[in-house]
């Protein structure tokens, strides 16, 4: 997906690409991507500024050398079977729309649940390993049977459903086998779920999803490898540790380019945190979770992003400030709708611009509303879609395509980067300790 990659011997298919996140990941951890598909014009878009072209109809396979072929359109008009025994990792984030209790209890799906068309990608490219991507509300109670009915499709995707079959009599079918285990190794998956929050792996934001990785029943995987490979990174024990001690604070502020934090925002954030008494050094053993202002601040790779003069909201790219690191307008906050702060892993980006339920897309600065006795209370905006792609951990140099609101809905559909890092090099690491023991 980017230029200063080098490709490997180890090789993936992307199947709802979107923004690019999860083909990213999966690239960055050593897989050359063989085929992305993205429905979406504008992502699909963002994945050609990127460097994906066009495959247009004829099936091949890249060579080392090529760009990454894009096919535009419904998956559910993609052949896939060209790409048979050439991919190690299958990755993607299937729609998957939610639907009534009723819905469940009649066995009605929506039609526009798309891992139907993940399992049957698993049937014609036969991969070494999958990871699916999803929102953790698969987990809720009113929808766990049939995400336990996903899961038991993914471990048998060649036992296909029936046209005029339910879930629950294809379920009872699966069930059956499972129960039987009498599957061949090679047309079955071994199947885990990971419920993770992203900023339990570094990245600046409490984001709660559901991740499933599976591996071709044939291949002899150290399961114990991948959950090693996959525990938690950072913890909310490790920031307040670094904010009690005031390592947090001495690092912000020692960072050339950006304002000092005022003291009566350190003393307002110690005080809600309720951190004011030390902890002992290394109690949690874990990195701190990255906050807000973390990711605005940069880190050895990416510069400080600048601040936004208020006067500049303005919906202008200015040719001093960063690309897509523009000010809006009429930011609003109020009951039930809170905005991000600066001290605290970012809300959840969600596919929206603004009147995003819950203010996902508002932030809290340090600027102290004019005319308060005491500075208790702070201005806010929209958070600049580069902030937001800071958010979900894009580096800078990443194209969006499409107007804001098309940004917007690209990177909350995305996964952030670093999380699909963590689970693409797991996997990696897994298929390298196969083929050593092979």
């Amino acid at each position: 997906m980017s230029a200063e990659l080098n490709p490997s011997e180890r090789t993936s298919v992307e199947l709802f690409a979107g923004g690019g996140g999860l083909a990213m990941a999966v690239h960055r951890s050593g897989f050359r991507p063989l085929l992305l598909n993205e429905f979406v014009k504008y992502a699909c878009d963002t994945l050609e500024a990127n460097g994906a072209v066009s495959r247009g109809e004829e099936e091949l396979i890249p060579e080392l050398e090529d760009p990454v072929p894009l096919v535009r359109g419904d998956i559910r008009d993609l052949k896939m079977g060209y790409l048979e025994g050439a991919v190690d990792l299958l990755a993607g984030g299937p729609p998957c729309q939610p639907f009534s209790l009723g819905g469940i209890a009649k066995g009605d799906e929506d039609k526009r649940n798309m891992f139907p068309e993940m399992f049957r990608a698993i049937r014609e490219i036969k991969p070494k390993a999958f990871i699916c991507e999803n929102v953790r509300g698969l987990l809720r109670p009113s929808f766990k049977p049939y995400f336990d009915y996903i899961v038991r499709e993914l471990m048998f995707p060649f036992e296909e459903r029936a046209p005029e079959a339910s879930w629950l009599q294809h379920d009872a079918i699966l069930r059956e086998k499972e129960r039987k285990d009498e599957t061949k190794s090679s047309e079955r998956y071994q199947v885990l779920m990971f419920p993770v929050n992203a900023a339990d792996y570094g990245v600046p934001q409490i984001r709660n999803r559901v991740i499933i990785v599976g591996f071709r029943g044939d291949l002899d995987i150290d399961i114990e490898l991948l959950k090693v490979a996959t525990k938690p990174t950072h913890s909310k024990l490790a920031l307040l540790e670094t904010m009690a001690s005031g390592e947090y604070w001495e690092r912000h502020n020692s960072i050339e380019g950006r304002a000092k934090i005022p003291s009566h925002v350190i003393k307002h954030v110690m005080n809600e945190a309720e951190i004011a008494l030390p902890f002992e050094e290394g109690t949690s053993g874990l990195l701190p979770w990255r906050t807000l202002r973390d990711a605005l601040a940069g880190d050895e790779i990416t510069r400080p992003l600048p601040d936004i003069p208020w006067n500049k909201l303005d919906r202008k790219q200015y040719d001093n400030m960063p690309r897509e690191h523009i000010g809006w307008p009429d930011a609003r906050i109020y009951a039930g709708h809170t905005p991000n702060v600066l001290d605290r892993p970012a809300k959840t980006v969600k596919a929206g611009v603004h009147g995003v339920p819950g203010g996902e897309s508002v932030m809290l600065t340090d600027t102290p509303v004019r005319g308060t006795r005491t500075p208790r209370e702070y201005r806010h905006r929209y958070m600049t879609v580069r902030e937001t792609a800071r958010v979900m951990t894009f580096p800078d140099d990443w194209k969006l395509c499409g107007p804001r609101g098309e940004q917007m809905r690209q990177l909350g559909n995305a996964v952030p980067v670093l999380l699909g890092q963590v689970f693409a090099k797991a996997v990696a690491a897994v298929l390298d300790d196969v083929q050593k023991r092979s």
